[in-house]
């Protein structure tokens, strides 16, 4: 008798979780029944901000369902990208994954890792460009590296803040390079972008966006861009990779959702994102703000994030900042 109640229970168990799995496979195949958040991990008003909401607006024609755009920042990006990987994996809650995802577990300071995130569409791309003031002495690639051999440390290259992209953008040059710079943290682009325009540094890593409007004004001069390609904003400027350096480092931002999110809201929302990067909202909100326009559906995405996890933490390695 106590056989037959345990072998009862367990079927009982068994029908209740098959029913749970049948409940929610519906559920997937429904998606989405209610409206959409997507968290963003930085503040209101930024580039990442502006993408987000621009991808939110241009995706109502694509989903049955309206989308938020909640800001969680904190930690570099940890605090909302943790949120985002901890969030129930139903499709409801979805995030703007940007390159910090492959950048800050090697820091130490976020619990999450790359595999966390399953990737849904890369939105955009920047690479990094090596700039110098418009009368600067370096008017080529070359003249920068030259005079950066012959005066190790002498070189005062701007970044974002220290361990932020372009900084480790900058450390890669000079890696790949055998230079040596005197990397100098600022708060943001803009204050690095700023020091350069005062000639209170020597040169600035910072993506092309961020500095396209003064180069338009002829006050500093793009010399290299680290991309795989040349910028369509700038086909003058070379490729570090065409002047010998392999190297090419990007900030990104894309859609990412948690893990074990079900492959039918995956798929859903990867049809969805195909669609809206293609809505001519989307892409004039790019093109005001001078951002590039860098779809990739999630399996190449997904490459992407795994290449840059291995580059990254190869590299805070080799400097002492990985933990």
């Amino acid at each position: 008798m106590k056989g037959y109640r345990f072998l009862t229970g367990t079927a009982v168990l068994a029908a209740g979780i098959l029913a749970s799995s049948l409940t929610a496979g519906a559920q997937a195949a429904d998606y989405p029944t209610k409206p959409i958040e997507l968290t963003v991990p930085y503040a209101a008003g930024g580039g990442t901000d502006l993408v987000a909401r621009a991808y939110a607006d241009a995706a109502k024609k694509h989903l049955p369902q309206s989308m938020g755009v909640v800001n969680k920042t904190g930690g570099a990006g940890a605090v909302g990208l943790t949120e985002i990987m901890a969030a129930r994996a139903d499709g409801y809650k979805i995030g703007m994954g940007t390159v910090e995802i492959t950048m800050l577990p090697h820091m130490g300071i976020a619990r999450f890792s790359v595999d966390d995130f399953t990737p849904i569409a890369r939105l955009n791309a920047e690479p990094s460009a090596i700039t110098v003031n418009a009368d600067s002495p370096f008017k080529t690639y070359e003249d920068f590296i030259a005079n950066a051999k012959a005066n190790p440390g002498k070189v005062r290259i701007g970044n974002s803040g220290t361990g932020a992209i372009w900084h480790l953008a900058a450390a890669a040059l000079q890696e790949k390079s055998g230079v040596t710079f005197n990397h100098i943290p600022y708060d943001g682009a803009n204050p690095a972008v700023t020091a350069l325009l005062g000639n209170h540094i020597e040169a600035v890593s910072v993506s092309p966006a961020e500095v396209v409007n003064h180069v338009a004004a002829g006050k500093l001069r793009i010399l290299a861009v680290m991309a795989d390609e040349r910028s369509p904003a700038f086909p003058e400027v070379p490729t570090v990779k065409e002047k010998g350096v392999d190297l090419s480092v990007y900030t990104w931002r894309g859609i990412v959702v948690p893990k074990k999110t079900p492959q039918a809201v995956v798929d859903t929302l990867r049809k969805a994102s195909k669609a809206t990067v293609e809505e001519a909202s989307f892409k004039e909100t790019l093109s005001k703000m001078n951002l590039t326009l860098a779809y990739a559906d999630a399996p190449e995405f997904g490459q992407v994030m795994q290449k840059d996890n291995a580059f990254f933490k190869d590299l805070m390695t080799k400097l002492g900042m990985a933990k």
